[in-house]
């Protein structure tokens, strides 16, 4: 990778400009005695500071910027700054306890923050799938140095051990700091190296994400024996039967408690950044539950963030602005503070140097060794084996976060903090060369490559992408139909859904409305359990997808309009509707219109008719997707194919051409069997069949050439087995909410039920009056 000649010294300069004032001011004799605030806020600037710019020269080379944060604080430390300005580094970074304790205190709060956002990264569905190598991978990647580090504490000359009483104890931080991959590292350098969706990089960052999850485990367990000097039996019982008792109540129910806590702050607080106070909370609760257990507050927050992490309802915006301040703030505070403990000046000491060699040999050797087993045993080919082997040799963030509680809690010396902080170093900064090495030796398989394009093409999608559904129904047909589709929806693909029935009348508390409102919820909460289900059997990689809960509210508005407004508020990928009367001829009624208008975004509308007004709702969809190649039409194929899948149903896309089309293209076929597009019908279909194979859904392909498309759309919904027509549409600006002359058509004319989807919002279309082209079937 080339950079801008002189990058390195803009840098310095950078630094140096920026760092003297601090500098100046800290060295000062004028500086008031006892302006420890004054000097506290100069050792977090220059830590982020400094942290900032190596780290991103470490970026630019390949490297975690991590390291670059853990490098700054070496810099700043004895090891340089004070090697050479000892007075002026004394000044930035005195030795009085109460300037110490300020700093402090950011650090370990910082620990808390970065086990909860290490959690929140923590991909639980990626254990899942690949869990028989992951799991031995990681076992095997554990126990060998696990030991060798034991062995190394148990022989390991006396003045080198702060309390040769706690020996074994520090035997055991030894053995776990040179056994434990980071996972964070881990993550970012195969995403840089462009292997996360590999099958070996799966591989390799679900054995971290294990690794880390036992290592704090084993961690919480060390730390309870250090705090009461030794091994005390009853101690040690209470603290794994607590630790075993915690996990299990929080991965069952205090899962869902946690989505319930993030769901109400979200709904119910109008102040700003309630999620993430309450994440906070949530943080550290479960923080002083572990520590009132008897193991360390790191468990808690780990387990937080994972619990966190799944929680359907916390959307990217929100994790992100969590994100920036830990990775602004906390990350280059802590690791700074970690590179200050550091005195590299005592392996000038022989006997120093060939412990701190000897424990990068026993971490690289053990840890690449049983990685390489466990890859083996879990049924990996030796090349992949190779490769997982140098993955997981990466410590960086764990290692230090462990040394440093070894070192704040006594078990660790200096000189022992200082060799486990330069192991992680070193082996963080060999393994990206090591790792690019064993890629190469992976050439891609072609079912790899055709997993790799069905999740980009996913991850492109608008349904897939969409975290949160609002349904305002009836007690009609079609909002029963609403409430069983949105039911099918959320399931399917795991995300939680409100429904506002409007016939409640919260102010008489009818008995009636009531009854309709929990045949709401009913016919949702069984069509959920019926959509997930239906996924699970559909899934590409044969196996079930977890259990997602999927949240049922009935509101008690008592205007509708005002309702969907509020609680639009709270943030909706879409708005479902489903009221009668839904249209007017060919028009909707105005009471659609003013709730699409009160949402504001995305809007989806269903008209119930044919069986679905006669019979249960319950049958499979036979499916008529309209399509015209445009990303609106393509949009409204994803909703039919998400619906289908979650009732085991059919999905047939139709292309009307031009009536001016050869007559050869009129043919009904399985398109899966279809050579190569010979024209823009057969890119269109063969198109909405790419997307079927995502979900596991075969779609039928069907191109007619009969003149205007509404005809030809009609003809084939009303005269074959369909029972719904999915269409993608865009809203026409005007007083009414209109969607062109084919929806109108068949919002009069179509036999069997309907949904019209937008991914526009009707009210921008109105408030701006912009003309559009009447081209296509999605616009008419």
């Amino acid at each position: 990778m080339k950079y801008p000649q002189g990058m390195c010294t803009l840098f310095l300069a950078a630094f140096i400009l920026l760092l003297f004032p601090l500098l100046l001011f800290a060295a000062s004799p004028n500086t008031p005695h006892g302006h420890t605030e004054a000097i506290f806020i100069a050792q977090i600037v220059a830590l982020i500071l400094l942290g900032r710019l190596i780290g991103e020269l470490m970026a630019r080379i390949g490297q975690p910027v991590i390291m670059g944060q853990l490098i700054a604080g070496v810099i700043l430390g004895p090891s340089v700054f004070g090697a050479f300005l000892p007075e002026l580094q004394h000044s930035l970074f005195p030795s009085a306890p109460e300037q110490k304790a300020m700093l402090n205190a950011v650090s370990q709060l910082g620990i808390l923050m970065i086990l909860l956002l290490t959690g929140m990264e923590t991909d639980l569905e990626l254990v899942r799938n690949s869990r028989r190598a992951a799991l031995s991978v990681s076992i095997a990647g554990i126990a060998i140095p696990f030991v060798c580090g034991i062995v190394l504490g148990e022989h390991m000359p006396v003045d080198l051990l702060p309390n040769p009483t706690q020996r074994f104890v520090t035997s055991l931080f030894l053995g776990t700091a040179l056994s434990i991959s980071s996972v964070k590292i881990v993550a970012i350098l195969v995403g840089d190296l462009g292997f996360l969706r590999r099958k070996v990089g799966q591989v390799i960052v679900a054995s971290a994400i294990i690794d880390d999850t036992l290592g704090w485990i084993i961690m919480s367990v060390v730390f309870g024996l250090a705090l009461h000097d030794g091994v005390d039996v009853p101690t040690l019982a209470r603290s794994i039967f607590g630790t075993l008792v915690f996990l299990a109540v929080s991965l069952t129910i205090g899962r869902r408690i946690v989505f319930l806590l993030i769901r109400w702050a979200n709904d119910k607080f109008q102040s700003e950044l309630p999620v993430i106070a309450m994440i906070l909370i949530i943080t550290g609760v479960m923080a002083l539950i572990t520590n009132a257990i008897g193991v360390h507050t790191i468990l808690g927050a780990f387990v937080a963030g994972i619990l966190i992490g799944q929680s359907p309802i916390l959307t990217g915006h929100i994790e992100q602005q969590l994100r920036g301040l830990i990775v602004a703030l906390f990350m280059p505070v802590f690791f700074g503070m970690a590179g200050l403990s550091a005195d590299f000046r005592s392996l000038a000491s022989p006997e120093m140097l060939y412990l701190t060699l000897a424990i990068i040999a026993i971490a690289s050797i053990g840890k690449f060794t049983g990685a390489l087993l466990g890859g083996r045993i879990g049924g990996l080919s030796v090349a992949e084996s190779l490769a997982v082997g140098c993955g997981m040799n990466a410590r960086g963030s764990t290692e230090i976060i462990i040394a440093t509680f070894g070192l704040t809690m006594g078990v660790l010396s200096q000189s022992l903090f200082t060799a486990i902080v330069t192991m992680a170093v070193v082996t963080t900064l060999t393994m990206p060369p090591m790792l690019r090495w064993a890629f190469k030796r992976l050439p891609l398989r072609q079912d790899e490559r055709d997993r790799l394009e069905r999740e980009k093409a996913e991850a492109q999608g608008f349904i897939s992408n969409l975290e949160r559904l609002l349904v305002t129904v009836d007690a009609s047909p079609s909002g029963q139909l609403a409430s069983h589709l949105v039911g099918l929806l959320a399931g399917a693909r795991g995300m939680p859904a409100t429904a506002l029935h409007l016939d409640y009348e919260a102010k008489d508390n009818a008995p009636e409305g009531k009854a309709q409102a929990e045949r709401t919820v009913s016919v949702m909460s069984n069509a959920a359990a019926s959509g997930g289900q239906a996924a699970e059997s559909l899934s590409n990689d044969g196996t079930a997808d977890p259990k997602v809960d999927v949240a049922i509210q009935v509101a008690e508005p008592t205007t509708s309009d005002d309702a969907i407004a509020a609680e639009a508020k709270k943030g909706y990928g879409v708005l479902i509707i489903g009221r009668e009367p839904s249209s007017e001829g060919r028009e909707f009624h105005s009471q659609i219109t003013r709730s699409a208008v009160a949402f504001g975004g995305p809007v989806a509308i269903i008209s119930a008719r044919g069986v679905h007004r006669e019979s249960s709702i319950d049958e499979p969809l036979n499916i008529l997707v309209p399509i015209t190649g445009t990303n609106i039409s393509r949009q409204g194929a994803e909703l039919a194919i998400a619906l289908a899948q979650g009732t085991h149903g059919r999905v047939t896309a139709l292309y009307v051409a031009s009536s001016s089309a050869s007559q050869t293209q009129q043919w009904v076929s399985r398109w899966s069997t279809r050579p190569a597009a010979t024209d823009a019908g057969d890119a269109a279909v063969q198109d909405i069949v790419g997307m079927g194979k995502i979900y596991g859904v075969e779609v039928h392909g069907l191109v007619r050439s009969h003149g205007a498309a509404q005809n030809a759309i009609l003809r084939e919904a009303n005269g074959s087995d369909f029972n719904l027509v999915v269409m993608g549409v865009s809203p026409r600006p005007g007083e009414q909410l209109v969607f062109g002359d084919v929806a109108a058509d068949l919002l009069e004319r179509a036999e069997c039920s309907i949904v019209f989807f937008s991914s526009e919002s009707p009210a921008v279309a109105t408030a701006l009056q912009q003309p559009q082209d009447n081209q296509g079937i999605d616009n008419g």
